[in-house]
């Protein structure tokens, strides 16, 4: 028979990651998080021998466990479905967190639309608006259906008393943040509120087979909400970004039990809803008139999936001391190296200049691939020289002026192929270098960024602009 060690005591918790101590002190011991801590009744530790327990299902054999119950069923967005590796599994619990106004519910109602088109009944359970917004949102995006229901609660157990009345084959919770449960301590959105609500989702998702998707919130520097054990006790969790400024969202998979987690989901948010992009190469490449210098266009990957990016430099005298260095949409530290290495080894001067270098539509360009077509738009507009627009540049920048390979290389070439390149400047496998013909594109193979340069005739000697 178990027995407590000692009684029921007030402790502090924090309300970042639900770390305990005795004592109140200022700053967290578990995730650094300054004044988190805030006093709550710490539940006894007890010892002794655990009593046996029913067991829900017999063990089989692993060759006899049947695995028709861990099937996808498609979401009905094919973007979802790309991330998710084939769409929503009967059971499963799916964590969607991102910051507020991304369109995370438009989203996620689109989602419940598409179930109900196919029969399959979806209760949407809301916590931060009432059923009449919930109802209006549907009415934009066409997302009325007699198989979708709607309710709009914040308590625990009513939520799973219109769960047991509806038995839903999809249940959409926004957010878990919102809904509390009677009889553990805190507000809801606390640390031990969402532990506690979230536990209960995944016990009714196993039990009856059915779909759960939750809404998280982020903090403000980017990092799902709650504690770190939300995201273990979901199957999995993905991040939907994107900026204010642009219609363009992004979906990705953090964590997926039953899929990979390197794809990426694009989709389109208007006020007619949200809607699938299944081709975006296209939305981070401008179309110029004429040839202007300072423009350079390569091949990141998202995930698995190539997308083009155009980089743009400007470099203008400058009348400071110390000239500014400006980045959109890149790495500031990876920029102000590859400007280093410009300087210093392709003798591109710059130091006396104000340099301004950003992404086109908002795409964001972290991975080493781009650091050529950087390096080449940044000496471009420098030189006054224009790179010719039917090239795409791809490769790494060494701090000694080599390029290096970056992988999918052949990947990348053929997405560049499709939106109609024919020249790719790309690294040289081993200290050579020269031109070769694939598919139709010349790809030309250069050892380091000088000669990468000089194929496009930007030369190092001041030229009459």
């Amino acid at each position: 028979m178990s027995r407590t060690t000692s009684k029921s005591r007030s402790g502090y918790v924090c309300g970042e990651c639900g770390w305990q101590t005795a004592k109140w002190v200022g700053r967290c011991g578990e995730c650094q998080a300054w004044g988190s801590l805030a006093e709550a009744k710490v539940a006894p530790a007890r010892v002794g021998r655990a009593a046996a327990s029913p067991v829900t299902a017999p063990a089989l054999p692993i060759g006899q466990v049947p695995i028709e119950e861990s099937r996808s069923v498609t979401s009905g967005v094919d973007e979802l479905d790309r991330v998710l590796g084939g769409g929503l599994v009967p059971g499963a619990v799916v964590l969607l967190a991102g910051e507020p106004g991304v369109g995370k519910s438009t989203l996620l109602l689109e989602v419940a639309a598409q179930t109900a088109r196919t029969g399959r009944r979806a209760l949407y359970v809301s916590g931060e608006e009432s059923a009449a917004q919930v109802r209006l949102r549907a009415d934009r995006c066409r997302g009325v259906h007699h198989e979708l229901y709607l309710a709009a609660e914040t308590d625990l157990g009513a939520l799973l008393t219109h769960v047991q009345e509806l038995s839903p084959d999809l249940l959409v919770v926004d957010s878990v943040q919102t809904i509390g449960a009677e009889g553990i301590d805190g507000a809801p959105g606390g640390v031990t509120q969402v532990k506690e609500v979230t536990a209960a989702l995944v016990r009714q998702a196993k039990t009856r087979g059915m779909a759960t998707v939750v809404v998280g919130h982020v903090t403000k520097e980017g990092s799902i909400a709650g504690p770190r054990v939300l995201e273990h006790l979901v199957d999995v969790v993905l991040h939907f970004e994107g900026e204010r400024a642009t219609r363009l969202r992004m979906v990705r998979a953090i964590k997926n039990r039953f899929g990979p987690v390197d794809e990426v989901g694009c989709f389109d948010l208007s006020s007619d809803g949200i809607t699938a992009v299944t081709d975006p190469s296209g939305l981070f490449v401008s179309r110029h008139h004429e040839a202007v210098p300072g423009t350079a266009v390569t091949v990141t990957l998202q995930g698995r999936r190539p997308m083009l990016a155009e980089i743009q430099a400007l470099v203008t005298a400058s009348a400071l001391e110390r000239p500014r260095r400006t980045t959109s949409g890149l790495d500031p530290s990876r920029t102000a190296m590859i400007m280093a290495v410009l300087e210093a080894r392709a003798r591109v001067k710059m130091h006396t200049s104000d340099v301004f270098v950003s992404t086109v539509g908002g795409a964001r360009v972290q991975e080493p691939a781009g650091d050529l077509a950087t390096a080449l738009a940044i000496a471009s507009a420098a030189q006054g020289m224009v790179v010719p627009s039917e090239v795409v540049a791809v490769g790494e920048v060494g701090l000694a002026g080599e390029l290096r390979r970056v992988p999918e290389l052949k990947r990348r070439l053929a997405e560049a192929r499709r939106i109609g390149f024919t020249f790719a400047i790309v690294p040289a496998e081993s200290g050579g270098g020269g031109s070769t013909r694939v598919d139709g594109m010349e790809v030309f193979a250069a050892p380091d960024l000088r000669t990468a340069l000089r194929v496009l005739d930007l030369s190092f000697t001041r030229r009459t602009r």
